[in-house]
């Protein structure tokens, strides 16, 4: 490891525009002769649209265009579609409901985007948009999923009878019921998984451009993934060709997976554009994001597990109903499939599971990824029904999890994973150990004489990170490829460009990624810059989510990293009159090994481009590409206690101490690490105590603020204990298995385990507010 190189704790170049307000987004972004945009957002969940009176909106002050759906679909854009396909068990394709950006006839939640108004400035907009009188009539609604299904239940598309999208299953049913039919105990759970707002720091932003002398459209664009916006919009949503349209992410700050997507503000804006001769921008503000920004989670589930003798598992049975809300995301309905069902396994030798999953339209907006996007959603029905287990069968819930785990890998899952290398005993003793988890009840019976009720929990959550590969997930519907790519320059005076596919919105690649060209040409990391972003710099990549950026996108960029380093050397045993397998770069320097004979980094590079005195045969310059595509997911797991003390008389929760020990494989900056675990950890912690999206029975979003939806704050996380252990993943090259998500996978179940441990009631859903926790105890009693 160099000072700066993988293992170093760097801190990260990027916070400094941060920190000092000079970050760029797509809210700070002004071009000539641009607009502002509002959109009228239907106040109805269902209903008819019987007329659209734009004319009052036109006349008033600064008003350029008031356009609405019909005039888009005479303009051939076309409907928001879902990117990956599933087939329900009796093989029919799942039922994609069509979504147009701007709603014609329908509207199916309340948010759901009718007329665009552009006009000088943001507030003249907004006012226009009040003008606008839209006709409507209401028709019956339904917000809870399970109704949804029920006989009768109000339907939202034509194409989906009883509102259900798919019913796919999982797993071998015959050998799950026969595991089940010569068990000696089974536990059985209800479990509700609660739907979230993903809650990101900047809200949605969007500025469309058309150039009419170049015929060309230009999108700035809080998104995840450009590249992919600009296929899905060229492709499939009739926008621009591809080589017409360019799409810059520029600084984002923070998507959690909510802006993976392209939502219909994208598409219309750069639409608009066009249409009224103006750059068009549009920048949500925060009751917009509670409406219309994809949701996440929203289970139901139904849970059995199966036990021997000898309390060894012997199977599982998973039935769940997921709640997509009125349309398909572009990603949804991978989520509570196989992002999902695929980790039901956990950390545990499970010799049959059967899943079922059916997918429901309901009247709530769009459910999609939101951080960890399923893993969460299986770990917290395994996690919560193998403690559940524990305590009926009156077992630790450690050795429960002990006698369980996998120890022998390879090891192939009934549920298509393949784990590739762990160790899940070594992240449960080093959590217990820190946890002080063998000393807890003296710790509750000391709590106890202060009329507290103290209980601890813990999970032992797996995930998959860096889906892959290509053609496995094309297979399974995909209908991307999950590759990277990455472009290593090295210019004239020996400084370094990467360009990659992937994208930061928060993860500190400027640091790391750059720590992979220290480490390797031993340079200093300011002299390494990373480019990411834009289509008309990067050639093409799919962007960051699910905890891929360093997997796969590092990975790429290592493949470059070796092309330049083999050029490189080429060229310098040119120079030094040496075999190439003598040289060696190191410190700046590439010398010949045992020898006093070297050159300084930019003096190789320098000759790459001077061409003056280049091996026969070698073309001039210093820049390689490469794309990566993995082999295999990557699997991160670990270990998560949490230990609370309740108050009886309010219900109120207090984590006393919260450790995590996790195994990410091999770390480039332990630093990023901590900070990404510890931003994990307050979204689950959050989910399980505080955090929850409620509808009325009209549809109405009743936590449609911050004085409604209450995110976790300072007073209500403890100070974190994390510790890693390492088991390097051996299907890249840098033995990376990810981090982002595995905060948010392992706390919930940990805290709830924690509550009902305290409480002696196992029957609390998330979020475990005061109110439910003592209307819990009162029940218990």
């Amino acid at each position: 490891m160099s000072v700066e190189g993988i293992g170093a704790r760097v801190l990260r170049k990027e916070d400094k525009r941060f920190i000092t307000g000079k970050g760029r987004y797509t809210d700070d972004m002004v071009v000539p002769g641009m607009k502002h945009a509002a959109f009228v957002r239907s106040p109805y969940a269902h209903a008819k649209i019987t007329g659209i009176d734009t004319e009052a909106a036109k006349k008033m002050p600064g008003v350029i265009g008031v356009l609405t759906g019909s005039e888009l679909k005479a303009d051939g854009i076309g409907n928001l579609i879902c990117g990956w396909m599933i087939h329900s068990k009796d093989g029919t394709p799942m039922k994609m409901g069509a979504w147009s950006p701007l709603a014609t006839d329908t509207v199916r939640y309340v948010g759901d985007a009718v007329v665009i108004v552009i006009a000088e400035t943001k507030g003249q907009a907004r006012d226009a948009a009040e003008a606008v009188d839209v006709s409507y009539e209401e028709v019956p609604v339904v917000v809870n999923a399970v109704n949804a299904l029920k006989e009768g239940a109000p339907q939202l598309h034509p194409e989906a009878p009883g509102n259900l999208i798919f019913d796919w299953d999982l797993g071998d049913e015959k050998a799950t019921n026969d595991a089940f039919a010569g068990a000696a105990h089974v536990t059985r759970m209800d479990i509700v998984n609660n739907r979230l707002v993903p809650n990101a720091m900047e809200p949605r932003a969007t500025l469309g451009v058309y150039d009419a002398a170049e015929d060309h459209y230009t999108c700035w664009t809080t998104s995840q993934n450009p590249h992919l916006a600009r296929l899905v919009m060229s492709a499939f949503y009739n926008v621009a060709p591809e080589n017409k349209l360019r799409v810059i992410a520029p600084d984002v700050g923070g998507g959690f997976g909510s802006k993976i997507f392209i939502y219909p503000e994208e598409v219309i804006c750069l639409w608009a554009s066009k249409k009224t001769g103006v750059p068009v921008k549009w920048a949500a503000d925060r009751s917009e994001s509670f409406l219309a920004d994809a949701h996440g989670r929203d289970h139901v589930t139904h849970a059995e597990i199966a036990f021997d003798k000898d309390n060894k598992i012997l199977g599982l049975k998973v039935q769940t109903i997921a709640n997509l809300g009125a349309y398909m995301s572009l990603f949804s309905s991978s989520v509570p499939t196989y992002l999902y069902a695929t980790l039901l396994s956990g950390q545990y030798d499970i010799p049959a599971i059967h899943a079922n999953v059916k997918a429901v339209y309901t009247n709530t907006a769009p459910v999609d990824a939101y951080r960890g996007a399923g893993r969460p959603e299986a770990s917290f029905v395994l996690e919560r029904i193998m403690e559940t287990a524990a305590r009926e069968l009156k077992v630790s819930p450690a050795e429960l999890r002990r006698k369980n785990f996998i120890r022998s890998f390879p090891h192939q899952t009934p549920v298509i994973m393949n784990y590739d290398a762990g160790d899940f005993e070594a992240t449960l003793d080093a959590a217990t150990k820190a946890a002080g988890y063998a000393g807890f009840e003296a710790r509750r019976k000391e709590a106890a004489k202060r009329g507290k009720l103290r209980g601890i929990g813990m999970s032992c959550y797996i995930e998959a990170c860096g889906i892959a590969p290509s053609a496995a997930v094309g297979s399974l519907g995909a209908g991307v490829g999950l590759w990277e790519s990455a472009e290593v320059r090295v210019n004239a005076v020996g400084t370094i460009e990467i360009l990659t596919g992937s994208h930061s919105h928060g993860q500190g690649h400027e640091t790391t990624f750059a720590q992979l060209a220290a480490e390797r040409f031993g340079v200093p990391i300011d002299s390494v810059s990373i480019v990411h972003g834009d289509t008309d710099k990067v050639q093409m990549g799919m962007g960051t989510y699910g905890s891929r950026s360093g997997a796969v996108g590092m990975s790429a960029i290592v493949k470059a990293l070796d092309k330049v380093e083999a050029k490189a050397k080429k060229i310098a045993a040119h120079l030094l009159e040496a075999d190439e397998a003598d040289i060696e770069i190191k410190n700046g320097d590439v010398r010949v090994a045992g020898t006093d004979k070297s050159l300084p980094w930019f003096q190789v590079a320098l000759a790459a481009y001077t061409a003056h005195n280049l091996p026969s045969g070698m073309e001039p310059g210093l820049k390689e590409g490469a794309f990566y595509d993995p082999s295999n997911f990557t699997f991160p797991g670990g270990c998560h206690i949490c230990e609370v003390e309740v108050d009886p008389e309010t219900g109120t929760t207090q984590i006393i101490q919260f450790v995590a020990a996790d195994d990410f494989g091999k770390i480039i900056n332990p630093m990023i690490v901590e900070g990404q675990v510890h931003g994990g950890l307050a979204q689950g912690i959050g989910q399980a105590l505080l955090e929850g999206t409620h509808y009325d029975d009209s549809g109405q979003l009743l936590t449609a603020s911050y004085m409604d939806y209450t995110m976790p704050r300072a007073q209500n996380l403890p100070s974190f204990n994390i510790m890693t252990t390492e088991t390097p993943c051996p299907s890249n090259p840098l033995g990376i298995k990810g981090c982002g998500e595995a905060g948010a996978i392992g706390s919930p179940p940990a805290v709830i385990n924690a509550i009902t441990d305290a409480i002696h009631n196992n029957n609390l859903t998330m979020p475990a507010t005061p109110q439910i926790v003592w209307a819990a105890i009162q029940a218990a009693k």
